[in-house]
């Protein structure tokens, strides 16, 4: 095909697709779909080579939060039987991040639910912080509270994090219909916060929510511009007790399709896998990894995922290697600051785990993918690790 053809040289270049290409990209056939996968990775490896970096989730802080984002499970108004817990300790979050460095993780992502951190918030993660990297050397950490204040993101960066996660989620058009009590203006506001803290911007998608393809490329040609080390793209994971509780709209298939658009768009950054993998990829997670560098191992915020040791067997059964932490993730370019923001040569990224997302109706033509059947067993409330006494699953 022609189309991948340019989309290949355009991604070795680090050139911008046209939105026309990338919406192209959405709009292949079944048919077409492993000349798609291997197109896109093309330039995965042409970054990343056969490296997959793993990610572990702590979920410091569970439930009770006061937003009402319609796909969390956690949001104000939810009755999803998750977890609810206060603030970890310090101790307990480390121990359990501790699981995770064992298990392979090169990154532990600290998330804690809430609208953003009050200034003892950021003290006490900033404790959690240094307890990790005192007992993981090596070891990269990333904080994930919500909307950051004034002076917040200086403070963690000087505590020793070293990215912060905050999703765009969808696109701009469309963010008031999933989300009333902040703004997209507000989390743009965070991204750029981190930014220029100097901290590693991590900002992502939740595919699934009835969204069109026109608000998928939107979202993506917007994390480009934000320019942001790392892309997180979730999946919905539909939680009964939550507005999108009935919300199937993925195949595996549709899921390859925006894995491989993304990398088209973000060909350099680190592209991860994030919530839902299991739900909506199923036997076809390891297609995946030819398009993304980067999962998370074991178990989300409240929802259990794939068991640690069959991520690591399906990582070398599909002939890649776990990312060591003596080994640099991004491209020598973008880890030495180099990276320009938007247009042309510009890049975008995300950390982070938000359980799955996506939008509830927009403008444009709705996305023509099949309604993938509500696989309602694949949903499992995370029982075990952090806020419970039984050991977690890395």
């Amino acid at each position: 095909m022609d189309l991948l053809n340019t989309l290949v040289d355009k991604g070795l270049r680090r050139e911008l697709p046209t939105r026309d290409e990338a919406l192209a990209v959405l709009a292949t056939s079944d048919d077409d779909l492993l000349d798609v996968v291997a197109a896109a990775g093309k330039v995965r490896r042409h970054w990343f080579g056969r490296r997959v970096k793993l990610n572990y989730l702590v979920n410091l802080k569970s439930g009770l939060c006061p937003e009402d984002c319609s796909y969390c499970s956690q949001r104000l108004g939810s009755t999803a039987g998750i977890l609810k817990y206060t603030w970890l300790k310090p101790g307990q979050a480390s121990d359990a991040a501790a699981a995770g460095v064992a298990g392979g993780a090169k990154r532990v992502c600290l998330v804690a639910s809430g609208r953003g951190p009050t200034d003892k918030d950021v003290d006490r993660v900033s404790e959690t912080i240094k307890a990790i990297k005192d007992n993981n050397e090596g070891v990269e950490v990333c904080a994930c509270l919500g909307l950051l204040s004034e002076g917040q993101a200086e403070r963690l960066r000087e505590a020793g994090a070293d990215a912060y996660n905050h999703n765009l989620n969808t696109s701009e058009a469309t963010y008031g219909e999933i989300t009333t009590t902040h703004t997209y203006e507000d989390r743009v506001d965070t991204v750029q916060k981190a930014h220029a803290a100097g901290l590693s911007a991590c900002s992502g998608l939740i595919a699934g929510m009835g969204e069109t393809d026109e608000d998928l490329v939107d979202v993506v040609f917007s994390l480009r511009e934000l320019d942001p080390d790392s892309v997180p793209v979730n999946f919905l994971i539909p939680f009964e007790g939550t507005p999108l509780g009935k919300e199937w709209n993925l195949t595996p298939q549709r899921c390859l399709r925006i894995l491989a658009m993304t990398r088209f768009v973000c060909p350099d950054v680190e592209v991860r896998i994030a919530g839902g993998r299991e739900v909506h990829l199923r036997t076809m997670q390891p297609l995946a990894l030819h398009l993304a560098n980067s999962i998370f191992l074991g178990d989300y915020l409240t929802s259990e995922g794939q068991a640690g040791k069959a991520d690591l067997e399906m990582i070398a059964d599909a002939g890649f290697e776990v990312e060591g932490t003596d080994q640099v993730t991004l491209p020598e370019h973008r880890a030495s600051g180099g990276c320009g923001g938007g247009g042309e040569g510009g890049e975008g990224g995300g950390c982070g785990s938000q359980e799955s997302g996506g939008v509830c109706g927009s403008a444009g033509t709705a996305a023509p993918a099949r309604a993938d059947e509500a696989r309602t067993d694949l949903v499992a409330v995370r029982r075990r690790g952090a806020g419970t006494d039984l050991a977690p699953n890395a």
